[in-house]
């Protein structure tokens, strides 16, 4: 079996659609028949919420899996999509920046859980938003970082702080880090800012920028009420149709890059 690929998905702005790719992403990956499992390292834990597994139901937590003993394996959770597995998280996590920020190899705690992950194809980490010690845990232990970015007024502005991150990230913990892709999240054709911040992207991120773009969909607003990704709760949704075309576009680039 070829190895498992890790992606972070991270951008340190909140509400521009990562737990949302990172749900949405998975499903669609998993419907093509890859193996895929999500690590819910949000303290909010929306991703796990969104697939379905209850708060009080999260006994082990991506907390205890940069904590304690537990490696990956032993905190899988099933969800409602077959090939899609979750390791859900609570607010624990909300200490975990100050908790481990004296502990020796404290950027390393997550890739050492991820040395041998199990039969997967993928691990796609949902990050806070934040460049904090739980962001950076997740670019030590990914082969790549995809990045959501609303399509909005400063939406690359905030982009620089990113890449900064992963060039400090590369330089001193993980060489083979590199950027995934850049999708463009929330956009509206209709909107003439939303086409500039497009062209705008397009222009200074030239190919790291998909072609596919997620667009507004009240869909995709209303799945996680629902419990689950919007390829399950309206597989014939614009929402739905634009991440089975972001999974054809992002295992196409997998290929390429293999």
């Amino acid at each position: 079996m070829p190895d498992t690929r890790i992606v972070a998905v991270a951008n340190q702005k909140g509400g521009v659609g990562k737990t949302t790719t990172a749900i949405n992403l998975g499903a669609a990956l998993a419907e093509q028949g890859q193996r895929v499992v999500i690590i819910d390292l949000d303290p909010q834990g929306n991703a796990s919420t969104g697939l379905g597994v209850p708060l009080e139901d999260r006994e082990l937590t991506s907390y205890d899996l940069l904590t304690g003993e537990p490696m990956v394996q032993d905190m899988l959770r099933d969800t409602a999509i077959a090939n899609l597995c979750i390791v859900p998280a609570n607010s624990d996590l909300a200490s975990a920046d100050v908790e481990l920020s004296s502990r020796a190899g404290r950027t390393q705690l997550l890739r050492r859980k991820l040395t041998n992950p199990g039969e997967f194809d993928y691990i796609l980490i949902d990050c806070p938003p934040a460049l904090g010690l739980l962001t950076v845990n997740a670019m030590v232990a990914a082969d790549s970082v995809l990045v959501p970015l609303q399509a909005e007024f400063y939406a690359l502005e905030g982009l620089s702080q990113l890449l900064m991150t992963v060039r400090e990230v590369r330089q001193t913990a993980n060489p083979d880090l590199r950027i995934e892709g850049v999708l463009l999240t929330m956009s509206d054709n209709r909107n003439n800012l939303s086409q500039q911040v497009e062209a705008d992207a397009r222009s200074t991120l030239s190919g790291l920028v998909y072609q596919t773009v997620i667009p507004r969909n009240v869909r995709l607003s209303e799945a996680p009420s629902h419990a689950m990704p919007v390829l399950q709760y309206d597989p014939n949704s614009k929402g739905s149709q634009a991440y089975r075309e972001l999974a054809k576009e992002f295992l196409s680039r997998q290929l390429a890059t293999a």
